[in-house]
């Protein structure tokens, strides 16, 4: 084999399948060019380095995981199809690398965001890449003709609904909106984005486990809810926690509405919220730093927006038991959210 990327041992499975994807005979028959090829070292430089070199990157991996919950609680035995765990961490993976070059970011996962190292252009063709690659690893699992019909209509509209909330993401500037409006397009945003990913993660596995129709509803609810709360728990970090506040600068200086000012927008009167957006139409110009904000902010939210957290993480988890009864997986995911709580400050 020419293909370099299959040297690698004991990668980790999402490299494993980059690796078969970028074999010869994959390449042969996905490309449909049987006579020509191409030097490896001209695709790992185009298009396979910069995809090893993120997915190779340490994540939380927690959708697969509700992937497996999903599949469980359908009723399945046994862990679901591999390739089901991948589809949602490698669209992930996409929505991550087209975010950092939408944000302009400087790092991801502990290292330059991949437009940083590998230039735009390569970084958001990878992006894309990714948005596709689950097609090949849904025909790789052979699922029944209705099963894989519904899986891949979930795919559809999740990158409908994420392509939504990013452009209201991209465009929307806190002190733009009237402080009624404020919550709403928040909710609205975050829904789309995290939730629509975390909701695709749970839906996955119930489709492809067979669930009834109510099973999946309820779950999918579940997904998307968890997805708001990890959004809560990450834009709160950025607010209070010290080394989570690069972050929260960064958000300040794009003027987004995040859940900071969904909350104060709530508690607010019109006077006191009306100075807190001048504040922040400041720091969008840079006429004050980001740091005098997320000292007012700081100051009240920090107590208040965990406990808008937590009432939105025990509803979320009493409304699924109250359709499912009591499942023993549904700790080990509470443990897993508090966790990752923690890790935001």
């Amino acid at each position: 084999m020419t293909n370099t990327a299959l040297a690698f041992d004991q990668n980790p499975p999402v490299l494993e399948a980059l690796a078969e994807q970028f074999s010869d005979a994959e390449l042969e028959r996905l490309l449909g060019l049987p006579s020509e090829t191409v030097p490896w070292a001209v695709w790992d430089q185009s298009l396979y380095g910069p995809l090893a070199d993120f997915l190779s990157r340490p994540g939380k991996e927690f959708r697969a995981r509700l992937v497996d919950l999903a599949w469980e609680m359908a009723g399945k035995r046994g862990a679901p199809p591999p390739e089901l765990r991948l589809v949602v961490e490698v669209l992930h993976a996409g929505s991550l690398i087209v975010d950092d070059i939408e944000d302009d970011s400087t790092y991801r996962r502990g290292e330059l965001a991949l437009h940083k190292k590998w230039g735009l252009p390569r970084a958001l063709n990878a992006g894309s890449w990714l948005y596709f690659w689950p097609d090949v690893l849904i025909e790789r699992m052979q699922l029944a003709p209705p099963v894989e019909l519904g899986v891949r209509r979930l795919l559809d509209r999740t990158l409908l609904r994420a392509h939504h909330g990013q452009a209201l993401d991209l465009s929307t500037r806190v002190f733009d909106l009237a402080q009624r409006d404020v919550p709403s397009v928040v909710s609205v945003t975050t829904r789309l984005k995290t939730g629509a990913l975390m909701q695709l993660a749970v839906e996955l596995g119930a489709v492809s486990a067979g669930a009834p129709r109510p099973l999946v509803a309820a779950l999918g609810s579940f997904g998307q809810r968890l997805g708001t709360a990890l959004q809560m728990l990450d834009d709160l970090g950025g607010i209070v926690s010290e080394k989570r506040c690069h972050k929260g600068h960064e958000d300040l200086l794009g003027g987004r509405p995040t859940w900071p000012f969904a909350w104060v927008a709530r508690q607010l009167d019109p006077m006191h919220y009306g100075k807190l957006v001048i504040l922040a139409r400041q720091v969008h110009r840079r006429d004050a730093h980001p740091e005098e904000l997320a000292e007012q902010l700081r100051e009240l939210i920090a107590k208040s927006g965990r406990d808008e957290v937590s009432r939105h993480m025990e509803q979320t988890f009493a409304d699924l038991e109250a359709v499912v009864g009591h499942v023993p997986a549904l700790a080990d995911v509470k443990a897993e959210i508090d966790l990752i709580g923690r890790s935001y400050g």
